[in-house]
C-alpha cells in the first residue's frame, strides 16, 4: 500500500532539515534540498517498517498544508 506523507522543510544555518508531522520522530537533514527530500523518503519508509515490526499502528496521512497570504 502506498501512502502519501506531509513532510516540512526547513532551512538551517548549515543545511536543510525536515520532519512528517504525521510521523512523529521522523526525520532527517541533508545539505541540500534534494538531498533531505531523499533523506526524509527513506527515513519515512525505515520508520514505518519500524512501526510495524513493534506491532504499532501506523497512521494514515491527515497532515495537509496551505501557505497564507500576509
Amino acid at each position: 500500500m502506498s501512502a502519501k506523507y506531509l513532510i516540512v522543510i526547513e532551512k538551517t544555518t548549515n543545511n536543510f532539515s525536515a520532519f512528517s508531522p504525521d510521523l512523529p520522530g521522523c526525520i532527517a537533514t541533508g545539505a541540500t534540498h534534494e538531498e533531505v527530500e531523499e533523506r526524509m523518503r527513506e527515513a519515512i519508509h525505515l520508520h514505518i517498517d519500524g512501526m510495524r515490526e513493534d506491532g504499532i499502528d501506523v497512521p494514515p496521512p491527515s497532515s495537509v498544508a496551505e501557505y497564507i497570504e500576509a
